[in-house]
Order: structure tokens, then sequence, then C-alpha cells
């Protein structure tokens, strides 16, 4: 018992040193105050760590979700929130009482690298603004633009607050990637993040820089802001409803497939993503109530807490028990930070999101299609925003699909051959077959080895195939499986 609870609680700590930060730059990044940032840390963390399905995962503010919660913001008014929330948390608790959780994983990885990639672009270049103190414009498009005047504006060089802001922003660029770099390995827990922010602090502070600081309040109670009533009436609009769900499905996929990418990284517990559905409806709506921000399973916090050895929901939910008390005793020294400190955090968060290999993997190992999936996702991100582009890679992935009906069925057979199981695939596999294939692996015996037979089939879409890859890497459940 010793050893286990020795790892949960060392984990925990590595797991808030790198969570504080990101908390509070999405939140600003966001178009929020940070506090509410740090208050759906805590949510993540106690409840949502309790009750996920996803036991090593750790849920907090999602910087996959900043371009949708800026656009809620501006178009609604931050007391939109609140409603829009709830709605989107009774949503994912339905689709978890639905069990729909198999089908947030066909999702085509072409579409979700396409969303991420558009989602990078924007943070950048809405952060670019922020790294010399200046506010993010209402759209990508308006940032981008806006971007070379936000920097000539800066001239003549006279030691003003914007440029003061951009050197702090600088150095804690400067010290993450070049400590994520040189860092012994001895140290490799201590998160970049963390001392890219402590150094852009120390700075500022040293030569009492003329920048802008993060804003907290006294007590972590003056954060909580209950719904109004009249933000209430207006879920009943359209639009209202419409954003209640994009956020549902974009918060689900993105927490079950950084689920699914816990569960190849270890083999100490495995995903139940029904429930871990359920949990992440609970957060969001209790954030919603409370006055924070939509929360994700987040693939940083979570390949931190494997990496530091946790082996069970302790260390989450003491990840958040940590923040709740360093928020409530210890609130003078967040407002030390200059917010350029965290926008540089975000800049290179953004800029990984972005990840062309994605693209090239999908061209060297699935074609043509699967690039133009991505693309198509892509620029309607970056150009229109995260529900329109996420539809039109959707809507590729069916057309991809549709030339492929005229050929036999799908269909899963279950052979015992004594040695192992075997299913045996035949016909077209496509993302739209995912679900029955998933329901049969977790069918199988447990604690058997299991092969899975693909000779019978006529085609595979890159959706289908990644799956496959996915299952064959997994451990964890006492079995290979085995793909010929």
């Amino acid at each position: 018992m010793r050893s286990w609870l020795a790892r949960d609680v060392s984990a925990s700590f590595v797991v808030f040193l790198v969570a504080m930060p990101l908390c509070m730059g999405i939140a600003i990044a966001s178009g929020v105050p940070p506090e509410r940032g740090l208050l759906t840390g805590i949510i993540g963390g106690i409840v949502v760590g309790l009750l996920s399905g996803s036991p090593l995962q750790v849920s907090g503010p999602a910087a996959g979700l900043v371009v949708m919660v800026f656009a809620i913001v501006e178009d609604y008014g931050i007391g939109a929130l609140g409603p829009i929330l709830l709605l989107a948390g009774a949503l994912q608790c339905l689709a978890g009482a639905l069990r729909l959780g198999q089908w947030f994983r066909a999702i085509s990885p072409a579409v979700v690298h396409g969303m991420l990639a558009g989602i990078g672009v924007l943070i950048v270049v809405g952060q670019l603004h922020v790294l010399v103190d200046n506010k993010p414009q209402a759209s990508g498009l308006d940032n981008l633009a806006a971007a070379p005047g936000a920097f000539l504006g800066l001239l003549p060089l006279d030691g003003a607050g914007g440029e003061a802001a951009l050197l702090v922003g600088v150095v804690t660029i400067a010290v993450m990637i070049g400590w994520e770099r040189l860092r012994p390995a001895v140290l490799h827990l201590v998160p970049g993040a963390l001392l890219g922010v402590a150094a852009g602090t120390a700075l500022a502070s040293a030569l009492a820089l003329p920048v802008l600081h993060v804003a907290v309040p006294d007590r972590l109670w003056d954060a909580v802001a209950l719904p109004d009533g009249q933000a209430f009436g207006q879920l009943l609009q359209p639009g209202f409803m419409l954003t209640a769900l994009a956020l549902a499905f974009v918060a689900s996929a993105e927490s079950l497939l950084s689920a699914s990418a816990v569960d190849r990284m270890q083999d100490r517990v495995r995903t139940n993503y029904d429930r871990e559905l359920v949990a992440q409806g609970v957060g969001n709506g209790l954030s919603g109530l409370l006055g924070g921000i939509p929360m994700t399973g987040v693939i940083v916090r979570s390949s931190a807490n494997v990496q530091a050895g946790a082996t069970t929901r302790l260390s989450t939910i003491l990840h958040g028990i940590t923040i709740l008390v360093f928020v409530a005793l210890l609130p003078g020294v967040l407002r030390l930070v200059p917010t350029a400190a965290l926008a540089g955090v975000l800049v290179v968060t953004g800029w990984r999101l972005i990840g062309v290999h994605h693209v090239l993997s999908l061209l060297r190992d699935h074609g043509r299609m699967p690039v133009a999936i991505w693309a198509a996702t892509f620029v309607g991100v970056v150009a229109t925003d995260l529900l329109t582009g996420v539809l039109a890679g959707l809507v590729l992935s069916v057309v991809e699909s549709v030339r492929h009906l005229r050929r036999p069925g799908f269909r899963v057979s279950t052979v015992d051959t004594g040695a192992a199981t075997e299913l045996r695939l035949a016909g077209t596999a496509t993302f739209l077959r995912l679900p029955q294939l998933l329901s049969a692996v977790e069918g199988a015996p447990a604690g058997r080895d299991l092969r899975i037979r693909t000779r019978g089939l006529w085609h595979i879409d890159h959706t289908f195939a990644s799956m496959l890859q996915q299952l064959e890497a997994r451990r964890g459940d006492g079995r290979r499986i085995l793909v010929s």
C-alpha cells in the first residue's frame, strides 16, 4: 500500500505543477478571468477524478476549446457560459447513458488532427497579441491580419509596456523549450512550462517591468458566479442549443481520444468510455453552475500523470485538492505572474497542436483522401469556426465511405481456436463499422490472446486501419491482440 500511495502523491504534485500555468493561461486566452480556469481545474481534478472511467486521465481546461469559448464570450457574453455548459454537460451524460462512447472513437484521425491543427494556429495568432499586452481580436483571421501591426506598433523601441511584455514572453518560451530539450534525465518530470513562467515572472519582478499581471481575487469563493435567469431563457434560442451541442461533441471527442492515448501509455488500468462520458458531463455541468469554463480530459497533464508513476485515480484527485489549497492560501503569488508569460506557454502549446507530421503520416500510410479530409477540417476551423470545420471533415469522411457501400457489408465472426480467440473480419471496413468491431473486441474472453484476421476485407479506410493499429499496440487487459 505504501508503494502505490507514495507514487500517487508524488505524481499528483507533478500534475499540479503542470496544470497551474495551463489553467490560468487557457482561461485568459478564452477571454475569461484566470480564476475561472483554476476553478475548472479543481472540479476536473476532484469531481471528475472521483467519477472518471479513465482513472489515470487528468481533466481540466483544454487548449482545444479556447477558440470555442472565446467565440461564446464574444457573441453572447460571459454570462452565457454557465447555461451553455450546463446543457453541454447534460448532453454528455445522456451520451454516456446511451452508451455512445465507442462512436466518438470512430471519428477519423484526419478530422481530429485537422481540428487540432486549426485550433493550434488560432491559439498562436491570438496569443501573439497577448505577448505585447494587447487584447486578441474576435476571430482568427482578424488576429492574423492584425498581427504585423501589433509588432510594428512597438516601434520606435523605447522600453514601453508592449516591449517589456514581449521580452517576458520570449524569455518564457526560450526557457520552456530549452529546458525540455536539455534537462537532465533525473529531472525529466519537472515541467518546462512551470520553469518558463517562473523565469518570466522573476524577470518582470527583478526589473520592475511595466507589464500586465494576472488578476485573481483574494478568496476563491469570489470567483464563483452562478448563472442568472436571463441567460437560462436564451437556451431556447437555436444558436445557444447548437453551440451547446457543438461544445459537447468536441469536448467528448477530445476526452475520449485522450483516454485512448492514456490506455496506450500504460498497462495498469483500462478506460470505460461510457462512464468517462458521464464523468465529463458531470464536471462540465458543475463547472457551468459555479462559473468555470469547459473541461476535457487533457493529454499533456494525463501523460505527466502516467510518466510520474500514478497507479490510481487518487493522483488526479489530489492534484485538484492541491490547486484548491494553493489558490485559497497563496493568491498573492499568482498575482506576480505576467500575462505575457502565460501567453508564451500557450504559443508553444498551440504550435505543438499544429503537428504537420500527422499530415505526412496520413499521406504515407493512407493516401491523399485522408489528407484532403485533414485540409478541409483545418481550413474550416481557421477560416470559419470550429463546428463548421469539424462538420466539413466528417462530411468528407462519409463521402470517402459511400463509394465503397456497393461492396459486401461488414461482418465479424468469433472463432475459438483453442490457443486464442479469433475475430474474422469480412466485407467493407469503414469508420461506420468501428463500434461493431470494438463491441466484438470487448466481448471476447478476457485473459486470452485475441487474433484479428483481416484477409476477408475488401476495403479498409484510414480510420478503421488506425484503430486496428491502436488495438494491436494496447496493453493492460491480460492479453495480446494480434492483427493479421
